[in-house]
């Protein structure tokens, strides 16, 4: 039996890597001379270049700037073709990223992206024409400022000075000096990984919806939105373009600034992340598919890649299991995805405490389980 062995990650316990592994320990319980083959997935989001390395990128790492000026090192990746072509994947929140800042009022407003454009700016440097862009985990709400900064572009004010770092900052600024910003930009393609549908700016924009969790407090959500609407604006004046679209508010306004002064262009997370990995050729082999997640809950039915996953096998007539930390979801949800049989580690943990200890124990444990009784 050839078993496609494809998890995200278990947030907060497994990388998908380690969860593929545990699943593939309990897998082989069952049946020991199967050919199990280990494919991290990811929709875009953090876990996106962990994917993009498991399949065949060489991973990097840079000195960057911090979401709130500590230095910092990011991990990014990069391969290049039999043509001769190369591709980088960079993550915000390796560069940008909320784990990597508290929380805090002031702290939502001075977040910047300027990491980011640094890891570009070494990928560029590595010969990449191709940069694919993975939104998820993010510190800040400068509407990709920060990044175009570090290749730079200088956003001025009134008095002509530029502007600080920050999504604070943006209401600002009336006018762009782009005499410096990176002619390469103009050659590359990037494709920003976006799943969310929030424009940039307004009730349910960047700002409004989102910087919330990074700390923002009342009055800091109406600034920092009043800013990204402004930034809009002179973003338009500058190029002629209109970026505030759907997915231009995912990690922070960061698509805003790309599809301003870029050949970029918004795709499906997981589409493209299978693309990007080969995942087509190894569904074409596979005669059972096991994915899963830390929690399986109604945002996963709404195109999370598990559940994309298990989509894409129903079509291919593949049997899928589902194994997850948690699932909150009913039996009849996921059988109208081709699932025909799940487990959770809540079945086989004494505790939800010690199934995010050991996860990788109770995951292979739960995999064997559930493939017994299938």
């Amino acid at each position: 039996m050839r078993i496609l062995i494809a998890p995200d990650k278990f947030k907060g316990s497994l990388t998908a890597a380690e969860a593929a592994a545990a699943i593939a320990e309990g897998a082989l319980r069952v049946y020991p001379d199967a050919v199990a083959t280990q494919f991290p997935i990811a929709d875009g989001g953090e876990g996106t270049l962990e994917a993009a390395v498991a399949a065949g990128f060489e991973e990097r790492l840079n000195a960057v700037v911090g979401p709130i000026l500590a230095p910092l090192g990011a991990a990014w990746a990069i391969r290049k073709d039999d043509g001769g072509s190369v591709a980088a994947v960079i993550e915000t929140a390796q560069a940008s990223g909320l784990a990597d800042m508290e929380p805090t009022p002031e702290n939502a407003l001075r977040a910047h992206s300027y990491g980011c454009g640094q890891l570009i700016a070494a990928a560029l440097d590595a010969g990449a024409t191709e940069i694919v862009l993975g939104l998820g985990g993010s510190a800040m709400s400068d509407g990709g400022s920060g990044a175009l900064r570090a290749l730079g572009l200088k956003p001025l004010d009134r008095a002509g000075n530029v502007v600080p770092l920050g999504g604070g900052s943006l209401a600002d600024v009336v006018s762009l000096d782009t005499s410096g910003l990176d002619p390469r930009l103009a050659a590359a393609t990037f494709r920003i990984a976006v799943d969310v549908r929030n424009p940039l700016y307004g009730p349910n924009g960047a700002a409004h919806v989102f910087s919330p969790q990074k700390g923002a407090d009342a009055e800091g959500v109406e600034l920092l939105d009043a800013g990204l609407r402004n930034w809009a604006s002179v973003l338009r004046e500058a190029t002629g373009r209109d970026v505030n679209v759907p997915g231009a508010g995912a990690a922070g306004g960061f698509p805003a600034s790309f599809l301003a002064f870029t050949n970029a262009a918004l795709e499906g997370g997981f589409a493209l992340v299978a693309g990007l990995t080969g995942l087509a050729k190894e569904l074409a082999e596979a005669e059972l598919v096991i994915t899963g997640e830390g929690s399986m809950d109604s945002q996963s039915l709404t195109g999370k890649a598990p559940i994309a996953l298990a989509d894409a096998a129903r079509e291919r007539g593949i049997p899928v299991i589902v194994v997850a930390g948690r699932i909150l979801v009913t039996m009849e949800d996921l059988t109208g995805h081709g699932v025909v049989a799940a487990a959770q580690l809540l079945d086989v943990a004494p505790s939800p405490e010690e199934a995010i200890a050991n996860a990788a124990k109770y995951l292979a444990w739960a995999t064997s389980q559930v493939l017994e009784g299938a």
